[in-house]
Protein backbone atom coordinates (compact mmCIF):
# COMPACT_ATOMS: atom_id res chain seq x y z
CA UNK A 1 0.00 0.00 0.00
CA UNK A 2 2.83 2.22 0.84
CA UNK A 3 3.86 2.01 -2.81
CA UNK A 4 0.74 2.66 -3.91
CA UNK A 5 0.35 5.93 -2.31
CA UNK A 6 2.99 7.13 -4.29
CA UNK A 7 1.05 7.51 -7.56
CA UNK A 8 -1.41 9.70 -6.01
CA UNK A 9 -1.04 12.62 -7.59
CA UNK A 10 -3.14 15.91 -6.89
CA UNK A 11 -1.99 17.65 -9.97
CA UNK A 12 -4.04 15.26 -12.21
CA UNK A 13 -7.88 16.31 -13.52
CA UNK A 14 -8.84 12.87 -11.76
CA UNK A 15 -9.43 13.40 -7.89
CA UNK A 16 -7.19 12.35 -4.64
CA UNK A 17 -10.47 10.63 -3.78
CA UNK A 18 -11.25 8.72 -7.10
CA UNK A 19 -7.29 7.98 -7.53
CA UNK A 20 -7.35 6.60 -3.98
CA UNK A 21 -10.67 4.13 -5.15
CA UNK A 22 -8.49 2.72 -8.35
CA UNK A 23 -5.82 2.36 -6.04
CA UNK A 24 -6.95 1.11 -3.25
CA UNK A 25 -5.80 3.15 -1.09
CA UNK A 26 -7.51 4.62 2.48
CA UNK A 27 -7.40 8.66 1.38
CA UNK A 28 -6.71 9.44 4.84
CA UNK A 29 -3.35 7.57 4.82
CA UNK A 30 -2.50 9.91 1.65
CA UNK A 31 -3.25 13.04 3.28
CA UNK A 32 -1.57 12.33 6.33
CA UNK A 33 1.89 13.52 5.99
CA UNK A 34 4.78 12.25 8.04
CA UNK A 35 7.91 14.31 9.52
CA UNK A 36 10.29 12.95 7.42
CA UNK A 37 13.58 14.14 7.04
CA UNK A 38 14.05 17.78 6.30
CA UNK A 39 14.99 20.12 2.99
CA UNK A 40 18.33 20.69 4.75
CA UNK A 41 19.35 16.72 4.81
CA UNK A 42 17.54 16.47 1.43
CA UNK A 43 19.18 18.74 -0.07
CA UNK A 44 22.50 16.72 1.56
CA UNK A 45 21.64 13.69 0.42
CA UNK A 46 21.47 14.69 -3.30
CA UNK A 47 24.34 16.16 -3.06
CA UNK A 48 25.65 12.98 -1.19
CA UNK A 49 24.01 10.44 -4.58
CA UNK A 50 25.67 12.60 -6.37
CA UNK A 51 29.61 12.75 -5.47
CA UNK A 52 28.81 8.95 -5.08
CA UNK A 53 28.07 8.33 -8.39
CA UNK A 54 30.72 9.72 -9.56
CA UNK A 55 33.20 7.82 -6.91
CA UNK A 56 31.41 4.99 -5.11
CA UNK A 57 34.85 4.38 -3.30
CA UNK A 58 33.90 7.27 -1.07
CA UNK A 59 33.42 6.63 2.87
CA UNK A 60 32.12 8.86 5.48
CA UNK A 61 35.48 10.90 6.02
CA UNK A 62 35.70 11.23 2.13
CA UNK A 63 32.65 12.43 1.98
CA UNK A 64 32.43 14.72 4.31
CA UNK A 65 36.19 15.95 2.55
CA UNK A 66 33.98 16.29 -0.66
CA UNK A 67 31.16 18.23 0.81
CA UNK A 68 33.82 20.39 2.69
CA UNK A 69 35.11 21.61 -0.81
CA UNK A 70 31.21 22.37 -1.50
CA UNK A 71 30.96 24.39 1.01
CA UNK A 72 28.63 21.95 3.35
CA UNK A 73 30.40 21.45 6.44
CA UNK A 74 28.17 18.71 8.49
CA UNK A 75 29.28 16.13 11.11
CA UNK A 76 30.34 12.49 10.44
CA UNK A 77 27.46 11.21 12.31
CA UNK A 78 24.44 13.19 9.88
CA UNK A 79 26.47 11.94 7.21
CA UNK A 80 26.60 8.28 8.43
CA UNK A 81 22.99 7.99 8.85
CA UNK A 82 21.99 9.72 5.55
CA UNK A 83 24.35 7.65 4.26
CA UNK A 84 22.68 4.16 5.80
CA UNK A 85 19.12 5.51 5.20
CA UNK A 86 20.31 5.48 1.50
CA UNK A 87 21.64 2.32 1.29
CA UNK A 88 24.92 3.40 0.13
CA UNK A 89 28.01 1.70 1.25
CA UNK A 90 31.35 2.35 -0.16
CA UNK A 91 33.42 0.08 -2.46
CA UNK A 92 37.14 -1.11 -0.82
CA UNK A 93 38.46 -4.23 0.45
CA UNK A 94 37.67 -4.62 3.89
CA UNK A 95 37.10 -7.43 6.40
CA UNK A 96 34.26 -9.41 6.35
CA UNK A 97 31.67 -7.58 9.04
CA UNK A 98 28.34 -9.35 7.93
CA UNK A 99 26.10 -9.79 11.69
CA UNK A 100 26.18 -12.94 12.56
CA UNK A 101 22.95 -14.59 11.27
CA UNK A 102 23.53 -13.28 7.90
CA UNK A 103 26.49 -15.35 7.46
CA UNK A 104 25.08 -18.24 6.38
CA UNK A 105 22.90 -16.81 3.64
CA UNK A 106 25.86 -15.27 1.97
CA UNK A 107 26.40 -17.42 -1.32
CA UNK A 108 29.97 -17.29 -3.85
CA UNK A 109 30.14 -15.63 -6.37
CA UNK A 110 29.57 -17.88 -9.58
CA UNK A 111 30.06 -15.46 -12.64
CA UNK A 112 33.87 -14.97 -12.45
CA UNK A 113 35.43 -17.00 -15.41
CA UNK A 114 32.07 -17.94 -16.86
CA UNK A 115 31.23 -17.40 -20.72
CA UNK A 116 27.88 -15.36 -20.88
CA UNK A 117 26.32 -16.75 -24.07
CA UNK A 118 22.48 -16.71 -24.04
CA UNK A 119 19.40 -14.64 -22.71
CA UNK A 120 17.99 -15.45 -19.32
CA UNK A 121 21.32 -16.97 -18.38
CA UNK A 122 22.26 -14.48 -15.71
CA UNK A 123 20.45 -11.77 -14.32
CA UNK A 124 21.64 -9.10 -11.89
CA UNK A 125 20.01 -7.30 -9.34
CA UNK A 126 20.52 -4.05 -7.47
CA UNK A 127 18.81 -1.12 -5.76
CA UNK A 128 19.45 2.37 -5.67
CA UNK A 129 18.69 5.59 -4.16
CA UNK A 130 16.62 8.09 -5.81
CA UNK A 131 16.65 11.99 -5.16
CA UNK A 132 13.59 13.78 -5.86
CA UNK A 133 12.62 17.18 -5.66
CA UNK A 134 10.65 16.89 -2.40
CA UNK A 135 11.85 13.59 -1.05
CA UNK A 136 13.77 10.60 -2.30
CA UNK A 137 12.71 6.99 -3.18
CA UNK A 138 14.54 3.54 -3.93
CA UNK A 139 14.72 1.80 -7.97
CA UNK A 140 15.28 -1.95 -7.63
CA UNK A 141 16.12 -2.81 -11.74
CA UNK A 142 17.18 -6.04 -12.87
CA UNK A 143 19.33 -6.76 -16.32
CA UNK A 144 19.66 -9.49 -17.99
CA UNK A 145 24.01 -9.51 -18.56
CA UNK A 146 24.08 -10.72 -22.12
CA UNK A 147 22.01 -8.86 -23.76
CA UNK A 148 21.95 -5.48 -21.63
CA UNK A 149 17.95 -6.00 -21.66
CA UNK A 150 16.33 -4.44 -18.67
CA UNK A 151 13.54 -6.87 -17.90
CA UNK A 152 12.39 -5.60 -14.90
CA UNK A 153 12.16 -2.52 -12.20
CA UNK A 154 10.06 -1.59 -9.47
CA UNK A 155 9.64 1.67 -7.36
CA UNK A 156 9.49 1.64 -3.72
CA UNK A 157 9.57 4.45 -0.65
CA UNK A 158 11.29 1.89 1.60
CA UNK A 159 14.36 -0.94 1.32
CA UNK A 160 11.62 -3.52 2.45
CA UNK A 161 12.98 -6.84 1.19
CA UNK A 162 9.77 -8.14 -0.04
CA UNK A 163 10.22 -5.84 -3.07
CA UNK A 164 13.09 -7.78 -4.30
CA UNK A 165 10.88 -10.72 -4.63
CA UNK A 166 7.74 -9.54 -5.56
CA UNK A 167 9.85 -7.54 -8.49
CA UNK A 168 11.20 -11.14 -8.77
CA UNK A 169 8.04 -13.22 -9.37
CA UNK A 170 7.02 -10.56 -11.59
CA UNK A 171 9.47 -10.54 -14.00
CA UNK A 172 9.84 -13.75 -14.58
CA UNK A 173 5.85 -14.08 -15.29
CA UNK A 174 6.36 -11.73 -18.54
CA UNK A 175 9.92 -13.29 -19.21
CA UNK A 176 10.40 -16.64 -17.76
CA UNK A 177 13.79 -17.20 -15.18
CA UNK A 178 16.87 -16.79 -15.62
CA UNK A 179 19.61 -19.81 -14.51
CA UNK A 180 21.48 -17.56 -11.81
CA UNK A 181 21.15 -14.24 -10.49
CA UNK A 182 23.81 -12.20 -8.82
CA UNK A 183 23.09 -9.81 -6.21
CA UNK A 184 25.23 -7.68 -3.84
CA UNK A 185 25.58 -8.82 -0.27
CA UNK A 186 23.00 -6.57 0.89
CA UNK A 187 20.67 -7.45 4.19
CA UNK A 188 17.76 -7.64 1.13
CA UNK A 189 19.61 -10.38 -0.18
CA UNK A 190 21.52 -12.52 2.87
CA UNK A 191 18.46 -13.42 4.41
CA UNK A 192 15.81 -15.80 4.30
CA UNK A 193 13.59 -14.37 2.41
CA UNK A 194 15.45 -13.90 -0.66
CA UNK A 195 17.45 -17.38 -0.07
CA UNK A 196 14.52 -19.75 0.33
CA UNK A 197 12.46 -17.64 -2.76
CA UNK A 198 15.01 -18.43 -5.35
CA UNK A 199 15.64 -22.19 -3.91
CA UNK A 200 11.78 -22.29 -4.39
CA UNK A 201 11.73 -21.07 -8.07
CA UNK A 202 15.03 -23.22 -8.96
CA UNK A 203 17.28 -20.12 -9.72
CA UNK A 204 21.28 -20.51 -8.63
CA UNK A 205 22.38 -17.80 -6.08
CA UNK A 206 25.38 -15.37 -6.96
CA UNK A 207 26.54 -12.56 -4.70
CA UNK A 208 29.21 -10.31 -5.44
CA UNK A 209 32.57 -10.58 -2.96
CA UNK A 210 32.58 -8.13 -0.75
CA UNK A 211 34.42 -5.00 -1.33
CA UNK A 212 34.89 -6.04 -4.96
CA UNK A 213 33.77 -3.22 -7.50
CA UNK A 214 33.37 -5.11 -10.37
CA UNK A 215 31.45 -8.16 -9.70
CA UNK A 216 27.80 -6.41 -10.52
CA UNK A 217 29.92 -3.59 -12.61
CA UNK A 218 26.98 -3.75 -15.33
CA UNK A 219 23.55 -2.75 -13.13
CA UNK A 220 26.00 -0.35 -11.60
CA UNK A 221 26.98 1.29 -14.42
CA UNK A 222 23.14 1.33 -15.76
CA UNK A 223 21.62 2.97 -12.25
CA UNK A 224 24.75 5.69 -12.86
CA UNK A 225 23.40 6.31 -16.44
CA UNK A 226 20.13 6.55 -15.85
CA UNK A 227 20.54 8.84 -12.84
CA UNK A 228 22.99 11.02 -14.78
CA UNK A 229 20.91 11.52 -18.29
CA UNK A 230 17.78 11.49 -16.58
CA UNK A 231 17.44 11.89 -12.75
CA UNK A 232 19.80 14.87 -11.98
CA UNK A 233 18.36 16.46 -15.51
CA UNK A 234 14.75 16.27 -14.83
CA UNK A 235 14.56 15.79 -11.08
CA UNK A 236 11.04 14.02 -10.71
CA UNK A 237 7.88 16.21 -8.50
CA UNK A 238 6.33 13.40 -7.63
CA UNK A 239 6.16 9.28 -7.78
CA UNK A 240 3.69 9.38 -10.27
CA UNK A 241 6.25 11.45 -12.21
CA UNK A 242 8.91 9.77 -11.48
CA UNK A 243 7.39 6.49 -12.36
CA UNK A 244 6.52 7.58 -15.76
CA UNK A 245 10.06 8.73 -16.41
CA UNK A 246 12.16 5.59 -15.31
CA UNK A 247 9.66 4.09 -17.23
CA UNK A 248 10.16 6.22 -20.47
CA UNK A 249 13.71 6.16 -19.96
CA UNK A 250 14.02 2.19 -19.40
CA UNK A 251 12.00 1.46 -23.24
CA UNK A 252 14.73 4.30 -24.79
CA UNK A 253 17.62 2.01 -23.22
CA UNK A 254 16.18 -1.25 -24.20
CA UNK A 255 15.57 0.16 -27.59
CA UNK A 256 19.23 2.14 -28.29
CA UNK A 257 22.38 0.60 -29.78
CA UNK A 258 25.23 0.19 -26.96
CA UNK A 259 28.41 -0.31 -27.68
CA UNK A 260 29.21 -3.07 -24.81
CA UNK A 261 27.55 -4.95 -27.02
CA UNK A 262 28.67 -4.69 -30.92
CA UNK A 263 26.19 -1.89 -31.12
CA UNK A 264 23.07 -3.98 -30.90
CA UNK A 265 20.18 -2.70 -29.51
CA UNK A 266 19.53 -5.07 -26.01
CA UNK A 267 15.85 -5.67 -26.88
CA UNK A 268 16.80 -7.66 -30.22
CA UNK A 269 19.61 -9.31 -28.56
CA UNK A 270 17.25 -10.28 -25.48
CA UNK A 271 14.54 -12.01 -28.31
CA UNK A 272 17.31 -13.04 -30.66
CA UNK A 273 19.15 -15.55 -28.23
CA UNK A 274 16.05 -16.34 -25.79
Amino acid sequence: MNERKTFVDPSQALSIRRQCELLDVPPSTVYYKGVGESRENLRLMTAMDRLFTKDPTLGVLGMQDELGELGMDYNIKRIRRLLRKMGVEPIYPKRNLSRLGHAKYVHPYLLRHLAITWSNQVWAIDICYIPMKRGFMYLTAIIDLYSRFIVGWKLSNSLERENQTALLRETIAVYGKPEIINSDQGAQYTCAHWVDCLNELGIRISMDGKGRATDNAIIERWFRTIKQKYIYLNPPQTGLSLFHGVRKFVDKYNQRRHQGINRKKPVELYHRAA
